[in-house]
């Protein structure tokens, strides 16, 4: 279900100069963001340009995360939140560029229902440089915040930003990650009239080498498999329908690679739900021939399941294990998913095998993780660079390093002992 809150009073928005509000603190430390505390409100969010010049802020909250408070007698009952965006020139800049925020107050008869919030709000701020966009929801009834990043580095036409796939009841879908046979519609008016290229490119399967071995990345912008027009009605929408896996890469300009990418993943991407999503991602932390022997085993989810009691030694410990190895691999796909998903990145990597670092500082280059104080010498470090490519921009390559081979080993080695290793 669903309760929309489009557009927003704009009464209600406090639109601030550069001196409003406390600026990020130089090398601030976002590991908050990939940590279990960003899942305590669920906070999707996306930027839509329909026209030179013009910005909007759609944002998805969940009613089950917020609060409700009723005034003591019973319903109804109130949630407060409060949407708030900040634009940095790069992350941890102290220089605050624009920022703007706007109250919510929503009404429910019972405390403990579960839907959907949708609402949006201008962003004021257009330009072509670079810059970061910080999205903030504030549950002020229990205190508690999340936040999304997003990387505002296309602000001219064609960008992946001038398009806004569309559920079939018209509101933002806020992932362009979908099953196959999909059917969206995609709101485009900077192009209506226009006719569009799209090339469809084959899923890329390659998983990252261990983070000590030195290895290419998986090759980008070759030819596509199939390419086909769509055209986009006068009323600047075009429907789709997602067909095989892969992507899906929308141009206006054929003399340009900018564009909109649609992602086609299994259906029950981002979760693991069958023995199959299972198998795959045990390839880290088993041999070559335990492995083979899992994927070909006629029943794989009892394969799986042999595996991880034989490593913990009990029911009950290859539980906690499977929900913890697992509950990995789904965080990954949710925040480093990009031309594949997330558990196949080299930050799925990291993130699955080490967990969540204790700092992670970001520039427009990248990201650098921390594992322990970042004055000690024997803390371990993980450099992640930004590798520039049509289809996404959360595509970031580690800088593999052969001193971090025993570190690998030692935490391969306590998954395969059953131990679930801090988070």
């Amino acid at each position: 279900m669903i309760r929309q809150i489009l557009p927003l009073v704009s009464a209600a928005a406090l639109l601030a100069g550069c001196g409003s509000q406390a600026p990020v603190a130089t090398g601030d430390n976002f590991a908050y963001l990939y940590g279990k505390g960003a899942t305590d409100v669920r906070l999707d969010a996306r930027v839509y340009q329909p026209a030179d010049g013009q910005a909007v802020i759609y944002f998805k909250l969940r009613t089950a995360d917020l609060l409700y408070k009723g005034s003591g007698g019973g319903g109804p009952y109130y949630a407060r939140v409060q949407m708030r965006y900040e634009a940095f020139p790069e992350p941890g800049s102290r220089q605050l560029l624009d920022s703007a925020s706007t109250s919510i107050r929503d009404q429910a008869l019972t405390p403990t229902e579960d839907k959907e919030l949708i609402g949006s709000m201008p962003l004021k701020l257009t330009r072509d440089e670079p810059f970061i966009l910080r999205i903030t929801a504030h549950d002020l009834n229990r205190d508690v915040q999340s936040t999304v990043l997003l990387r505002m580095d296309r602000a001219k036409a064609s960008g992946a930003r001038d398009f806004l796939p569309l559920r079939p009841d018209n509101l933002p879908l806020f992932d362009d990650h979908v099953a196959p046979g999909t059917r969206i519609n995609v709101q485009a008016e900077r192009h209506a009239q226009t006719v569009l290229t799209v090339d469809h490119f084959a899923a890329v399967e390659q998983l990252p080498a261990p983070v000590f071995t030195q290895a290419q990345p998986p090759a980008l912008g070759g030819p596509p498999d199939s390419s086909f027009s769509v055209m986009v009605g006068a009323d600047g929408t075009f429907p789709f329908t997602a067909g095989n896996s892969g992507f899906y890469h929308f141009r206006a300009d054929t003399a340009s690679t900018n564009g909109f990418t649609l992602y086609v993943h299994g259906p029950a991407y981002p979760t693991i739900q069958t023995a199959e999503d299972m198998v795959a991602p045990l390839r880290y932390i088993t041999s070559n021939k335990e492995w083979e022997e899992i994927a070909a085993a006629p029943d794989p989810r009892k394969q799986v399941e042999r595996f991880w009691t034989d490593a913990a030694g009990s029911r009950d410990r290859a539980r906690e294990a499977i929900a913890a190895y697992y509950g990995r691999v789904e965080s990954a796909n949710r925040h480093f998913t990009s031309y594949t998903e997330g558990w196949r990145t080299d930050r799925g990597l990291v993130h699955i095998i080490f967990g969540t670092p204790t700092t992670i500082r970001k520039s427009a280059e990248g990201e650098s993780w921390t594992y322990g104080d970042e004055s000690n010498l024997m803390s371990l470090v993980f450099t992640f660079v930004r590798r520039e490519e049509p289809f996404s921009n959360n595509d970031l390559m580690l800088r593999r390093d052969p001193q971090l081979k025993s570190a690998w080993y030692r935490n391969v080695e306590s998954w395969r002992n059953g131990r679930i290793l801090p988070y």
